[in-house]
């Protein structure tokens, strides 16, 4: 669902950074209020391996692939504030450092999986769990509003699409809204089956309050599982286009995607091309990408909480 350059207009690329800057203005705000020390290392760890998953691409059928959004599963798991921050921190460093999405479209990228599918997600899923309000409706809630969200997504990229003229809505809309439908169900199953794990050994992680393992073995196995997924699993992802590729293709207006970036990324499509192994090159790519965001999202969560915070009891 990364939108390329070539694909929106000046106005556009210009309306949806602004939303997003201030969304993520409000983010940072409301996390500096909210974020809770032990909750520090959840954030890089919970980046680190939505980027990770982000390059597992699994098929849909029908030449199309899909991956997981991660939005709804880092609501859950942070809060919708800190959510905005983690996908806007992997969208980021996917743009500069990989070309996954294009730079003028950064803030249309950050406003449809970052802004729309975390606030978007997590307000489906709080109004899905206040009327299934036990546990297995919580797993209902999580599973329905990852679904919604990856849709939601989707149908602001076709509005997006469509004001920059380069789609007419009445065929972006059906054709984007249907494709992530399918891929939506991805999306719940995913996070459903993660959330459900953490649910099921660390049930602890899920909740407001309580205690939660030392920051240093928690971020070790967060890191071994997210490094573990990047360096062997994503070489071997479906090479099918994702949903927008796809629509793009069908609709005839993938050509106008910019071949020649605004700024040269060094690991253009998650890979070093100097080295002989295609395989080598993505693990590599993915590995170094998994840090690197675990880092960002870490640092920008220690920089809310006041240091003083980390040496208090409760801390």
């Amino acid at each position: 669902m990364h939108i390329p350059d070539g694909f929106l207009d000046g106005k556009t690329a210009v309306a949806a950074a602004a939303i997003s800057a201030i969304g993520f203005g409000f983010a940072l705000k409301a996390a500096k209020k909210q974020m809770q020390p032990r909750r520090v290392p959840l954030m890089g760890v919970a980046a680190a391996f939505v980027f990770a998953a982000q390059m597992l691409n699994f098929p849909v059928g029908a030449g199309t692939s899909g991956h997981l959004m991660g939005a709804v599963l880092a609501a859950v798991l942070l809060g919708p504030s800190a959510a905005v921050i983690v996908i806007s921190s992997v969208v980021i460093v996917q743009a500069l450092l990989f070309a996954d999405g294009g730079l003028t479209a950064l803030g249309a990228n950050i406003f449809n999986m970052a802004i729309v599918g975390s606030v978007g997600g997590y307000a489906v899923y709080r109004l899905v769990h206040k009327v299934l309000p036990n546990e297995r409706g919580r797993y209902v809630a999580i599973a329905f509003a990852s679904w919604s969200s990856t849709v939601i997504a989707s149908i602001c990229v076709a509005g997006e699409l469509a004001w920059s003229g380069t789609v007419h809505w009445g065929a972006g809309f059906p054709a984007m809204a249907n494709v992530h439908m399918v891929i939506g169900v991805g999306e719940a199953v995913i996070t459903s089956l993660v959330v459900a794990a953490i649910g099921r050994t660390r049930k602890d992680l899920l909740e407001a309050e309580g205690e939660i393992v030392p920051a240093a073995q928690f971020v070790v196995y967060g890191l071994i599982l997210a490094l573990g997924l990047a360096l062997f699993i994503s070489p071997f992802a479906s090479p099918w286009p994702d949903g927008l590729e796809k629509v793009a293709i069908a609709l005839g207006f993938d050509q106008r995607a910019v071949t020649s970036p605004v700024i040269q990324s060094p690991v253009a499509d998650y890979r070093f091309y100097g080295i002989n192994s295609a395989v080598a090159g993505t693990a590599l790519a993915g590995g170094i990408g998994t840090l690197i965001v675990f880092g960002l999202s870490f640092l920008l969560a220690r920089f809310l909480v006041p240091k003083s915070d980390f040496h208090s009891p409760s801390a």
